[in-house]
């Protein structure tokens, strides 16, 4: 079964970077404490509710849940703690950013996933956060995390364009990868023996034909069937078989080949086609795609930096949470 609710850890991996950044000097820490991040509080009740929902989630799928203490229960929790900092920081940083999330926006966020889930149906709603461990606030708060997130996504990476001189530039320094080779229909037989290869071409020789031989005889279990029949690409059998059919002339038929897998007799079914570059204007879109997701990686990955450098000092952990960056930071316990 899906987890449709715990969306807050559904944000963007890349931004979880950002959580670890910076240990001890986030505020006093208390002993119901968790973590502070720059004087905001994270519970441990808030941590342990979202590890028993983790646990839920297990359960629903049928799974095993690490038990407390273990190096995968940990690992969980540390999970869990991190999207929590994390979505922190981007709710402290949003309205520098212009970013802002209304009521009115997570309501409709909240209306859609009625409707793709349960048909609107509010009574199905409620049940199945019941069965996930799941509240009603938890989820509208979820909700506002994401939009908050992918708000900062956009603003931080705005900026990301591509030239179409760049996308013509990219089509031409790889023009390899949108290059089709040449490929050929062909029929051949595969046997182990030299003896029985000599025979089956003296039979094809004599006018028997090679699809029926090669339904009999043939040991390739990916043609045989089709009486010998497949389509081959210049450069993806072996060097012997690949030579020998691609300089046969259409209709033309080899002497035995040997190869590593025993002896084939081949038959040129059809011209080759040649290699065939794909057009300019046909993949141009995608590369300018590709492009833009690049810069908006690598804008992003800068203003990750920046705020980890910027939460240094910023993030304080109840001891036995730190994450393993911080482990070696200053921690306090009430």
């Amino acid at each position: 079964m899906k987890r449709l609710f715990l969306v807050f850890l559904a944000l963007p991996l890349a931004l979880l970077a950002a959580a670890c950044g910076g240990g001890g000097g986030g505020g006093s820490i208390a002993s119901d404490d968790a973590a502070v991040v720059d004087g905001e509080h994270i519970t441990r009740d808030q941590l342990d509710k979202r590890v028993h929902e983790a646990k839920c989630s297990y359960d629903l799928q049928k799974r095993s849940f690490p038990k407390a203490g273990s190096a995968e229960y940990q690992a969980i929790q540390s999970q869990i703690l991190a999207s929590l900092v994390q979505r922190i920081q981007l709710a402290q940083k949003a309205p520098g950013l212009g970013v802002k999330v209304s009521d009115a926006e997570v309501e409709k966020q909240l209306k859609d996933l009625k409707k793709q889930y349960f048909n609107g149906d509010e009574k199905k709603y409620l049940a199945e956060l019941k069965k996930q461990c799941v509240t009603d606030a938890e989820v509208r708060t979820d909700l506002r995390a994401n939009l908050v997130s992918n708000e900062v996504f956009k603003k931080v990476t705005t900026k990301a364009t591509v030239s179409p001189a760049e996308v013509k530039a990219y089509y031409d320094d790889n023009r390899e990868v949108y290059t089709t080779p040449q490929t050929r229909v062909v029929r051949h037989i595969l046997v182990k023996k030299k003896e029985l290869a000599d025979q089956l071409y003296q039979q094809l020789q004599g006018g028997a034909d090679f699809a029926t031989l090669a339904k009999k005889y043939s040991t390739d279990p990916g043609s045989k069937s089709q009486g010998g029949e497949l389509t081959i690409t210049r450069g993806q059998t072996v060097p012997e078989f690949d030579k020998t059919a691609f300089a046969l002339k259409t209709g033309g038929m080899s002497k035995p080949v040997k190869t590593q897998f025993g002896w084939h007799i081949i038959l040129a079914e059809k011209p080759a086609k040649p290699r065939q570059s794909t057009p300019f204007a046909q993949v141009k879109e995608s590369i300018r795609q590709q492009l833009v997701q690049e810069k908006r990686n690598k804008a992003l990955q800068s203003w990750l930096d920046d705020l980890k450098a910027d939460y240094k000092g910023k993030i304080s952990y109840a001891t036995g949470l730190e994450p393993a960056e911080t482990t070696t930071s200053s921690t306090t316990t009430g």
